[in-house]
């Protein structure tokens, strides 16, 4: 009987390849650990995480739409609580306690490859969980934060709680926006499998010296990324990075254990071209 039990929640969660990329690494480390996919409805959050408490659980990755409600059933670090969304649970002091990832992992995707984030004109797609996430480590990092959601006061809402932050919808202002900046982020589940042809930018609103991060991974290259080949962008980053990135520093909360990266990164690639 496998010892330790690992998994994540969200809705819809089929698409997932953090199974993949967990158990990679429990076979890489010898441990004797399981990682698996739990569909949770978004009424039923607080009923899944005492259920998973209950079951001897001993971590949780949480994903869209869940990473607020489950905020606020559990207990919070302090970094996850000014963030207000969740996107990990740890479960071994007793109480579940909450962590946020997803800003350091796409944070330490952006040091890598575009180096420098201050000063620098980010237009971040969506105003949810991620969005929450990643606005509030690059605002840290100096940079300029735009926030486009289809709902124009939500995103009001959240860029309010950053230093340098403003908030437009997803119509005209949108264009110039783009035109002004220096990276787009997308951090919404537009374009995610299986609805692979939508996107919110296309390459007619682009300019050749942007950089476009894409944090959906499934499909690797999303229409967003391929209308900015489409418009010769600088620079194209795909969500894998981002997700064993933010994946390391949940194994890492949770065993306390260096995770292999290496692996993780490639089965999560191998998984995707199969």
């Amino acid at each position: 009987m496998t010892k330790e039990l690992y998994g994540i929640i969200g809705d819809p969660v089929e698409h997932s390849l953090s199974p993949v990329m967990h158990n990679a690494a429990f076979d890489e480390l010898s441990m004797d650990a399981l990682y698996v996919a739990f569909r949770v409805p978004q009424e039923e959050v607080a009923d899944a995480i005492r259920g998973a408490k209950s079951l001897g659980i001993r971590g949780l990755n949480v994903t869209i739409p869940l990473k607020e409600k489950a905020f606020s059933v559990v207990d919070t670090e302090e970094v996850a609580k000014r963030i207000g969304a969740i996107n990990t649970i740890d479960f071994h002091s007793g109480s579940p306690v909450g962590y946020n990832t997803d800003g350091l992992g796409a944070l330490q995707v952006l040091k890598e490859t575009v180096g420098v984030i201050e000063t620098r004109n980010v237009l971040i797609l969506g105003a949810g969980g991620a969005a929450r996430a990643i606005s509030f480590y690059l605002d840290s990092e100096g940079a300029n934060v735009t926030l486009a959601n289809r709902t124009k006061e939500r995103a009001a809402v959240l860029a309010s709680k950053l230093r340098n932050a403003n908030s437009i919808g997803l119509g005209a202002e949108l264009k110039r926006h783009i035109q002004d900046s220096d990276i787009i982020i997308n951090t919404t589940s537009v374009g995610m499998h299986p609805k692979e042809d939508a996107t919110l930018v296309t390459a007619d609103l682009m300019h050749s010296d942007l950089v476009v991060f894409d944090i959906v991974y499934n499909p690797m290259e999303t229409k967003l990324l391929r209308e900015a080949k489409k418009a010769g962008v600088n620079m194209i980053i795909d969500g894998v990075k981002m997700l064993v990135y933010q994946g390391a520093a949940s194994f890492n909360i949770w065993t306390g254990r260096e995770p292999p990266v290496e692996t993780m990164e490639k089965a999560v690639r191998d998984a995707l071209v199969l």
